[in-house]
């Protein structure tokens, strides 16, 4: 079934199956949310089942621990686990210093809580995901539901003295009704085309009433597990500089694929 897979979908696969040989026994693992993680929940599964993995997973959204459960990885809450060894993301966009856009799937806040509370976030990622310069994906940031509007009309305000390309912004919507997060709170995505300054915005941003938490991850990420459609995967590390590459087969992890919804 696994060569049923588009390019795309066999590029988020082999960066989790990679990025879940870094995951050893008695790990207190944070487990990102999107298509992307949801492949590595499911590889951690399979090492769960079939190679006796055992480890604490927390989760950064109500899905994500759904789906580990269902996996048989024990899931914990980032309370119980204190500290985490590492966490295991995906990411919307990432440039060459590892800064990320995330928040495509609504789960930007608790994804950068269980982030920082790691020793190490190691973000999986499908080549497309690579740019030269933040911004071309809309920029998610999720603000409480009371005067939402005006929290809106303060950060187009704001955007105006920042180096970015576009200003406008955007209720995310869940069909005819506002999108609702874990945490109860709304997304408004900012359609800025470019950031200039990521570490700047997202400081200014956070500066404002009503909003919560940006999608800008700066200086969070310290592994970057890149696929590819053909099964090649790279590996940079920030911190030491190195970057490595390796080839996965697709036909080892069949059973990835059956007696799991998605």
């Amino acid at each position: 079934m696994s060569g049923d897979l588009s390019p795309i979908d066999k590029a988020k696969f082999v960066a989790a199956k990679r990025a879940a040989q870094m995951v050893e026994t008695g790990m207190r693992v944070g487990l990102g949310t999107g298509s992307t993680a949801a492949w590595l929940v499911r590889c951690l599964g399979e090492m769960v089942r079939d190679n006796g993995l055992r480890i604490k997973g927390v989760p950064t959204s109500t899905r994500t621990a759904e789906l580990a459960r269902q996996v048989g990885i024990e899931v914990i809450s980032l309370d119980e686990a204190k500290w985490l060894d590492l966490t295991i993301d995906g990411a919307d966009e990432f440039d060459g210093e590892l800064n990320l856009i995330k928040g495509g799937g609504g789960a930007l806040l608790q994804e950068k809580i269980v982030a920082t509370a790691s020793d190490r976030m190691v973000v999986i990622a499908d080549v497309g995901k690579e740019v030269e310069t933040l911004g071309a994906f809309p920029l998610p940031i999720e603000v409480i539901p009371f005067g939402w509007q005006t929290t809106q009309a303060l950060v187009e305000e704001t955007l105006v003295s920042v180096d970015v390309l576009g200003r406008e912004s955007s209720l995310r919507m869940n069909g005819a009704t506002p999108f609702v997060t874990d945490e109860g709170n709304h997304i408004v995505d900012l359609h800025l085309k470019r950031i200039g300054n990521a570490r700047q915005l997202s400081l200014i941003l956070n500066q404002i009433p009503g909003v919560v938490e940006n999608g800008l991850f700066v200086d969070i990420c310290d592994t970057v597990v890149l696929g590819h459609g053909d099964g090649k995967v790279e590996v940079r590390d920030i911190n030491d500089g190195t970057v490595s590459t390796d080839r996965l087969d697709f036909l080892e992890s069949n059973n990835l694929f059956s007696d799991l919804s998605d």
